[in-house]
């Protein structure tokens, strides 16, 4: 590939959120395509929420190896090699002749996601030198799955109607192929960057991660967001279709909801370029998102109070992967062990996600409805905001040293 033909670190830090977004899509792929999934292949319900959250199994368990080789390896070369996984493993998924064969793919489909998009705080770190540029990007960069979630689940109804699911997996492989053209084409190689990456041993760099504070509270501040948030817009759509809406309506109204975490990442971003207290920011995020899951589920009977709820619970609470993506690059050891830290807060995100949508959906299975689902949810937030204030202590002592 030749060199880039443009060095705007604002350009290129575009170029890499609408990476991410193309990688969302296949996240957000799953939850309108649900109901389809269950005519089509006998899915149960719980199968459902599982094979929303396998996605996340690599995440889980191998985040922080892939943190450690984005370090070593270069963030550009792993998440060239994770679009190719992804594009592969979509395509296979659509060739899928059974529930079992669909998880399979879909583990894999998790390797290829989380190699594609954990390096890419690090790299958007590489390509923006300026301070509150920076701030701005990673905040666009924790935008990038609720933009591609919106996107799936906007455009994907009308897309099942006319490719069916094995069609709209295919279209996606195709789009990341064209994502890791665009990255190879455009994004300096990571040696021009980084000419001493591969300096650190894996060990080394391994220690002085698990030994600060930071990368431990970010990773725990992440788990308790991202599973609630994955159970309640993933189950959004079968909400909606047991309740009697008509598809379109279901279509746009859980678009709306995961679309609407976007304005809660980029507010983050402008906050903390503009100095706000990230303990501040997350206290606030936790508790807006308590208060929404709670009107949203035991609210039976006012629909519009609920949906104003969801949007809530999504719009503010997105205030915290922004936060948290931006303390990711401040909080880590040092500047060679930012993929690592990102690599633990991933493992432990994925481990929320993959634990999330299936302890909602058996909450509901129990109880015979989802009126207590809010539960699971408030009991995250008031622990996240135990978290939030810890942090902030953790934030100060190191500007205190800087």
């Amino acid at each position: 590939m030749s060199a880039p033909s443009t060095t705007d670190p604002r350009r290129l830090a575009a170029l890499v959120v609408l990476v991410g977004v193309s990688c969302a899509l296949h996240v957000g792929k799953l939850p309108v395509a649900i109901p389809v999934l269950r005519e089509s292949l006998g899915m149960s319900l719980v199968q459902a929420g599982f094979l929303l959250s396998l996605v996340q199994l690599a995440g889980m368990t191998l985040g922080l190896l892939v943190g450690l080789m984005a370090d070593r390896l270069g963030p550009r070369r792993v998440m060239l090699g994770g679009l190719g996984l992804l594009a592969l493993s979509s395509a296979l998924g659509a060739l899928s002749p059974n529930v079992e064969t669909l998880l399979a793919m879909r583990v894999i489909e998790g390797m290829g996601f989380l190699l594609a998009v954990l390096p890419a705080p690090s790299l958007l770190r590489q390509l923006v030198e300026d301070g509150q540029t920076l701030a701005r990007s990673l905040g666009w960069w924790g935008s990038y799955m609720p933009l591609g979630t919106a996107l799936a689940l906007l455009l994907g109804v009308p897309l099942l109607g006319v490719v069916g699911w094995r069609g709209a997996w295919c279209f996606l492989a195709l789009l990341s192929t064209v994502a890791a053209l665009a990255l190879a084409r455009w994004v300096p190689h990571d040696a021009r960057m980084t000419p001493a990456a591969n300096a650190n041993a894996l060990g080394p760099r391994l220690a002085r991660t698990l030994r600060a504070p930071g990368p431990w509270l970010l990773a725990l501040a992440s788990l308790l967001y991202s599973g609630q948030w994955l159970a309640v817009v993933g189950f959004l759509p079968t909400i909606y279709h047991q309740a009697g809406y008509a598809d379109g309506v279901v279509g746009v109204l859980t678009a709306l909801a995961a679309g609407i975490n976007m304005a809660g990442n980029i507010g983050a971003g402008r906050w903390l370029a503009r100095g706000a207290r990230p303990g501040n920011v997350l206290m606030l995020a936790y508790a807006a998102m308590g208060l929404g899951a709670l009107v949203t589920f035991s609210a039976q009977g006012h629909p519009v109070w609920q949906y104003l709820a969801v949007l809530v619970f999504s719009g503010v609470g997105g205030l915290i992967p922004g936060t948290l993506f931006g303390l990711s690059v401040r909080l880590a050891p040092d500047h060679g062990t930012v993929s690592t830290t990102l690599g633990w807060m991933q493992q432990f995100s994925a481990f929320g996600q993959f634990l999330g949508p299936p302890m909602v959906a058996w909450v509901a299975t129990q109880v015979g409805g989802w009126q207590w689902t809010w539960v699971v949810t408030g009991a995250c937030c008031v622990l996240g905001i135990l978290l939030a204030r810890r942090l902030q202590v953790v934030w100060n002592r190191r500007h205190e040293d800087v």
